[in-house]
């Protein structure tokens, strides 16, 4: 596949941004061209040939920016290929993991395209980067880093085996 493909992330403390980087150095690994960017720093989607869309599930709910995202590009976003990723709970407790899925789940039904792949993944969490009463929250970060690098890699393949545009 010739172009740039887009990893764009929402944010709001850095583990989501973490996990993009991790994402588009895999896909720049497989051959790929990659840009990398906070959603709000995309203006247009014209030099993009694919999208990798992520955001961190927030009290239940997929980070409002790359909701946002979402809807602003959705008409760009129905003619592309796109990924989307989450990261959801920052624990191993399996009732806080099934209510995870069951929300990215919701949000992937909601999308107004359909992506050609979708992963949750464990979260972080640095109660130092947080307002009262969330930093009395113990640090925790359930990331799965081999399990990020092998979804992105099946998304770099996806993206691959996609014939080329004209």
């Amino acid at each position: 596949m010739k172009g740039t493909i887009l990893v764009a992330y929402a944010s709001r403390y850095g583990s989501t941004r973490e996990v993009a980087e991790s994402i588009a150095s895999t896909l720049r690994g497989r051959m790929l061209r990659v840009s990398l960017r906070p959603v709000e720093d995309v203006y247009h989607l014209e030099e993009y040939v694919g999208v990798v869309l992520g955001g961190g599930i927030y009290m239940g709910r997929w980070h409002r920016d790359a909701r946002r995202f979402a809807r602003q590009f959705e008409d760009e976003l129905r003619g592309l290929p796109v990924a989307v990723f989450a990261l959801g709970p920052t624990d191993d407790v399996l009732q806080h993991r099934a209510g995870s899925e069951q929300q990215f789940r919701k949000t992937l039904q909601k999308l107004p395209f359909a992506p050609i792949g979708s992963a949750l993944f464990g979260g972080a969490v640095d109660p130092r980067k947080l307002h009262f009463p969330f930093n009395r929250m113990p640090a925790a970060d359930v990331r799965d880093w081999d399990e990020i690098t092998a979804w992105a890699g099946e998304i770099a393949e996806r993206f691959l085996s996609l014939p080329v545009a004209a």
